[in-house]
């Protein structure tokens, strides 16, 4: 049964994860979101972050210090921390996406050259390159080219919208996960992740994304030329389960996403609830609805959105802290949060009117943020398909 009261190991580090959020990342969340200023990682934030990590590691990543629910006081930390600033959040030096990847389904040697990696003096990030300009969900129909030589793979390719390519192939000693194909007439089955170190000059970053939103953050065009590897790094081995075991990261990753966007749902909240004070507008809670004003019948649905979506984030990390399935737990999670970001700032710069809709707050940065929630680690659309294929039994052939 889950348990909805945080231990107190989860609830020291949610409290700590707020003071760095209201103190060291909400001042400075306007700054990263200027134009004149994307893609300029926050390096004091993320090396104060980084002495963080040294000092206690279990503390921000899953492990020994805290085994009973580690991706549980994840998924608070994430969402403290997104409530200052999500942009930040994406700029933290952690395995990531990528480092799911290999925690998930690489050999000990692989999961032992990650944790050197996150052992080194200075911030280190991994990044997952999978997505490509003409296959944006349909992964199956990957291009890049993974070719045996001997003791090496050789992988060429090009690689869109890649998430912290920049920061952990070039500003650090970092690590990429590259999915290509040893066979493109085999489509699926012979798709596999490949582990390429920084500064493989075989790797070419050649285009960094002016974005929407996120903007602290760097997403970048990958180029493979000749990229060479050893045999051993195909992720898993030469037994690796390829596309379908890698794929499974994804039920690890999009619970913390989700969390994450509920930060900036939250933050959204907070302060709209704030200037509606100020204003002595008072939410009436416990009236009947036909006697709230519009207003109150607003936030009070907004309010309730949000606490849904958070349920269900928590219940896909109740299931894997017990490594029990949640893949339908892990779309759905995603999919609602999606929905409830993407509603909340909406409607906070509708309430807020052109205060809300101008620079001077940040109601209209995190309505811009929060969108990236319903797009990336798998889009509203293929989740939903996710959903609907466990819970009727398709296969992805069957329900397209």
């Amino acid at each position: 049964m889950i348990s909805f009261e945080n231990s107190r190991a989860i609830r020291q580090r949610q409290d700590y994860a707020e003071t760095i959020a209201r103190e060291r990342i909400r001042p400075q969340a306007r700054y990263y979101d200027e134009y004149d200023h994307e893609h300029e990682l926050p390096w004091d934030f993320v090396n104060f972050m980084w002495q963080v990590a040294r000092k206690d590691l279990e503390s921000l990543h899953p492990g020994k210090s805290f085994p009973d629910e580690p991706f549980m006081l994840l998924i608070h930390v994430n969402e403290m921390i997104a409530w200052g600033d999500i942009g930040f959040y994406m700029c933290l030096p952690w395995p990531a996406l990528g480092g799911s990847a290999i925690k998930a389904t690489g050999t000990e040697e692989q999961k032992e050259h990650l944790k050197e990696k996150f052992q080194a003096d200075s911030p280190t990030w991994t990044s997952m390159a999978l997505t490509e300009s003409h296959c944006g969900s349909d992964s199956s129909a990957i291009r890049t080219t993974a070719v045996r030589d001997g003791d090496s793979w050789v992988l060429n390719g090009e690689k869109l919208f890649v998430t912290t390519a920049k920061t952990s192939m070039l500003d650090s000693d970092g690590l990429m996960v590259v999915w290509a194909t040893t066979d493109p007439s085999k489509r699926a089955s012979a798709i596999k992740p490949f582990l390429v170190d920084a500064k493989n000059p075989g790797v070419k970053i050649t285009k960094l994304e002016k974005k929407l939103g996120l903007r602290a953050s760097d997403t970048a065009v990958v180029i493979l030329e000749d990229c060479r590897i050893p045999l051993k790094n195909i992720l898993g081995g030469m037994e690796s389960t390829g596309f379908k075991g890698a794929m499974a990261t994804f039920d690890a990753a999009r619970p913390s996403v989700a969390a994450a966007g509920l930060g900036v749902a939250r933050a959204t909240l907070d302060l709209l609830k704030e200037h509606l004070d100020l204003n002595g507008i008072r939410i009436r809670y416990g009236v009947p609805r036909n006697l709230l004003t519009s207003i109150e019948r607003d936030i009070i649905d907004m309010e309730a959105q949000l606490r849904a979506a958070w349920l269900l984030v928590v219940r896909a990390a109740w299931l894997i802290d017990r490594h029990r399935p949640n893949t339908i737990e892990s779309s759905m999670c995603k999919v609602k949060a999606g929905e409830v970001v993407t509603k909340i700032t909406q409607k906070g710069v509708e309430l807020m009117g052109p205060l809300g809709y101008s620079r001077r707050l940040l109601f209209e940065k995190w309505m811009r943020d929060g969108k990236i929630i319903d797009v990336f680690e798998g889009t509203g659309q293929i989740n939903r398909l996710v959903i609907a294929r466990r819970i009727l039994g398709y296969s992805s052939r069957e329900l397209k």
